[in-house]
Order: C-alpha cells, then sequence, then structure tokens
C-alpha cells in the first residue's frame, strides 16, 4: 500500500506506507515487554542515547499513551538501576530531553 500525493503539474508521486511495526500498542504491559529489552541492551553498550533515537532506529512500536508511557518506562530503568541521566539532547522538536547512559551495573551485566 502506499500513499499518493498529486503534485500541481498532475504528476503523482507515491510513498511507501508507514512502518507497521510503529504501530501503537493499547496494552502499556505488552508495549513495555517489546520496548524494554531494547534499552536493557543499548544501556550495556555503555554510550550516550535519547529515547527517541533509540525508538526510531529500532523500529519501535508507539506506546498507548504517547505523553505519558516513554517517561514511565525511562523511569522505571532509572528505578532499576539500568540507566541513569547523562545530560540533555534535543528531541525531535528541537526542545530539551534527557540524554540517558546505562550504569555501571547494567554494563558488567549485574542489573536487568
Amino acid at each position: 500500500m502506499s500513499h499518493v500525493q498529486p503534485a500541481f503539474d498532475g504528476t503523482e508521486f507515491a510513498a511507501p506506507a508507514p512502518a507497521v511495526s510503529r504501530r501503537s500498542i493499547d496494552d502499556y504491559e505488552a508495549w513495555e515487554s517489546i520496548v524494554r529489552p531494547v534499552f536493557v541492551e543499548v544501556a550495556k553498550a555503555g554510550r550516550p542515547f535519547l529515547c527517541w533515537k533509540v525508538a526510531q532506529q529500532h523500529d519501535l512500536p508507539e506506546p498507548p499513551s504517547q505523553k505519558l508511557d516513554w517517561a514511565r518506562l525511562m523511569a522505571s530503568l532509572h528505578r532499576d538501576h539500568i540507566i541513569r541521566c547523562d545530560g540533555f539532547g534535543l528531541a525531535r522538536d528541537k526542545s530539551a530531553c534527557r540524554r540517558w547512559r546505562g550504569t555501571t551495573e547494567a554494563m558488567q551485566g549485574r542489573a536487568a
């Protein structure tokens, strides 16, 4: 399936449909069971990361509540000593968002 965008001169540009895996999942626990292992693996690498970039790179599904559930996930990873705040970066809309990094416990495999 493709989306068709007509041009002013009458030609049509066909664009691919959005990826199926970028769908929204209605149940938080089901969404978290898909997304959390990806963030744990990213934290084990020890490099700084932005939440939205990880979701985009790994083509993760959207949460039930876009405004609340990403923060809820990151708070649970922080509470479980898997990630720590490592400054700030730019969100997609160029506003500030937290940059995260895996903890020493996560890098050594002691936290998960």
